[in-house]
C-alpha cells in the first residue's frame, strides 16, 4: 500500500471515529428521560411525593421555553422508604427504561443506596430530598449533585444561633437512621466547637407514635436545648408531645433541626410558634418564589405551598436540563461535570454554584415560626431572622473527606 493510500485509510478512520464520537455525544432521539424517585405514600409524602413530581414538571415546562426542540419525558416511582426497593427501581430505570437522571430521593439511607447504583452508570443523580452530609463527603460521586440542604448546613444554621444566645447544654432526640445520625453528629460538633455540652441523646425508631420515654429522658437531663434530630412525621409528633409534656413550660427550649412548612402546617402555629429552623427556600420570600408557589398550588391543589425539598427538585432539574443541552449528551458524569462548570440561576434559589464534591452552594436562612397573631394569611408561617451567606452556609470543601477533592 502506498503512502498516499495509507494516509487515506488513516484519514477515513479518523473521520469515522470523529463521527462515532459525535454521535455518542448527542442526546439520543433528542429526548431526555427523567425519573422522580420519591415517597408517594409514606411519611415524607407531604413534603416530597407528588409535590416533587409537580416541581419537576414545572422545571420541564420552563426548560421547554428555552429549548423547545428537546423532548423531555418524566416517570415517577415510590421507593417505599426502603433502600433495597430504591436501588432496585433505579437499576431497572437505568438498564431497562433508559432513564437519564434520578431526581429527589428523600431519606438518606435510600439516597446513599441510589448513589451507589448511579456511581458507575450513565445516569446522573440530582438529590433534593435527602440530608446526609455523607452524600458530598466520603461517599461523594462524580454522578451526583446534592441540591437543597444537608445536615451540616441545618446544624450550623440553627445550632450556632442558639449557642450564641447562651443555650449551651443540649440533649438530642434522634431518629435511628442515616439522616438522624448525621444530623446529630453535625450539631454535636457545633456544640462542642462553641464550648457547649451534650448532656445525652436517645434514638427512636422511624415512624414512632409514642415519644414519651424519649422526651422524659430529655426533660430529666435539664438541658437548655432539646434538639430534635428527626424529620417529617417524627418531628411533628415529637413537637406536639413535647408541648404536652410541658418541656418548654419547664424552661427548656425545643429546636427542630429539620422542619418544613408542611410540618408546621401539620402541627399548627400554636404548637410550633417560636421554634427556630434553617431552610434554603421559603415560598413567601419574594415575587419569584410566590409566583412559583402559585403555579405549584395550581397543580397539587388543596392550597398547599411548596417545601424547600420540592423547590430543590425544580431548581436541580432545570439546571440539569440546561447542562445536558449545553453538553449535548445525557451521560451522567459529563452532564454533572457541566453542571459544575455552569453557574446556576433560578427564581427560587437565585445564583448558585456546584463544587467539585457535588454540593450546590446557595444562601440558607434562619427562620422563626410565627405566632398565630403574627400570621396574616394561609401558610404564612416564617419570619426571617438571618440570611446565612452561601460562602458560610455549607461545610468547607476541605472538611468533607470527598475523594473527588483530593483528585482535583
Amino acid at each position: 500500500m502506498s503512502l498516499k493510500q495509507k494516509s487515506g485509510v488513516l484519514l477515513g478512520a479518523a473521520v469515522a471515529l470523529a463521527l462515532a464520537g459525535s454521535a455518542h455525544a448527542e442526546i439520543a432521539n433528542n429526548t431526555i428521560k427523567l425519573g422522580v424517585l420519591t415517597d408517594i405514600n409514606g411519611t415524607a409524602a407531604d413534603s416530597t411525593g407528588l409535590g416533587s413530581v409537580a416541581a419537576a414538571r414545572l422545571a420541564i415546562e420552563d426548560f421547554k421555553k428555552e429549548k423547545p426542540d428537546i423532548k423531555v419525558e418524566l416517570v415517577q416511582g415510590d421507593h417505599q422508604n426502603k433502600a433495597d426497593v430504591g436501588a432496585a427501581l433505579t437499576r431497572r430505570w437505568i438498564d431497562v427504561d433508559k432513564v437519564d437522571a434520578i431526581l429527589d430521593v428523600p431519606f438518606s439511607s435510600v439516597a446513599l443506596a441510589v448513589q451507589e447504583v448511579t456511581r458507575d452508570s450513565k445516569a446522573a443523580f440530582i438529590a433534593s430530598g435527602p440530608g446526609s452530609s455523607l452524600i458530598t463527603g466520603e461517599k461523594c460521586s462524580p454522578n451526583t449533585v446534592h441540591w437543597t440542604y444537608d445536615t451540616w448546613a441545618l446544624a450550623h444554621g440553627t445550632a450556632l444561633a442558639l449557642l450564641r444566645n447562651k443555650k449551651d447544654t443540649w440533649f438530642f432526640v434522634t431518629a435511628d437512621y442515616a439522616f438522624g445520625h448525621s444530623l446529630e453528629k453535625d450539631a454535636s460538633d457545633v456544640v462542642k466547637a462553641e464550648n457547649g455540652k451534650v448532656l445525652g441523646s436517645v434514638r427512636h425508631p422511624p415512624g414512632a407514635s409514642d415519644f414519651s420515654s424519649f422526651l422524659l429522658q430529655a426533660q430529666a437531663s435539664k438541658a437548655k436545648i432539646v434538639a430534635l434530630a428527626n424529620a417529617v412525621n417524627d418531628t411533628v409528633n415529637s413537637v406536639k408531645q413535647a408541648r404536652e409534656f410541658g418541656i418548654q413550660a419547664g424552661g427548656q427550649d425545643l429546636a427542630a433541626l429539620l422542619m418544613q412548612v408542611t410540618d408546621v402546617n401539620a402541627i399548627g402555629l400554636d404548637g410550633a410558634k417560636g421554634l427556630y429552623l434553617t431552610e434554603g427556600f421559603y415560598w413567601d420570600m419574594n415575587d419569584g418564589t410566590r409566583a412559583f408557589a402559585d403555579r405549584f398550588t395550581a397543580i397539587v391543589g388543596g392550597g398547599k405551598r411548596p417545601t424547600a425539598i420540592q423547590a430543590g427538585v425544580y431548581a436541580g432539574t432545570l439546571h440539569y436540563l440546561r447542562a445536558a443541552a449545553a453538553a449535548n449528551t445525557t451521560d451522567g458524569k459529563t452532564v454533572v461535570a457541566r453542571m459544575k462548570e455552569m453557574p446556576s440561576h433560578d427564581p427560587l434559589f437565585g445564583d448558585g454554584t456546584i463544587r467539585v464534591d457535588g454540593r450546590h452552594i446557595h444562601n440558607m436562612y434562619l427562620f422563626q415560626v410565627k405566632t398565630p397573631a403574627e400570621s396574616k394569611k394561609p401558610w404564612d408561617f416564617y419570619k426571617l431572622v438571618q440570611t446565612i451567606p452561601a460562602a458560610e452556609a455549607f461545610r468547607p470543601l476541605a472538611d468533607g473527606g470527598c475523594p473527588l477533592v483530593a483528585k482535583k
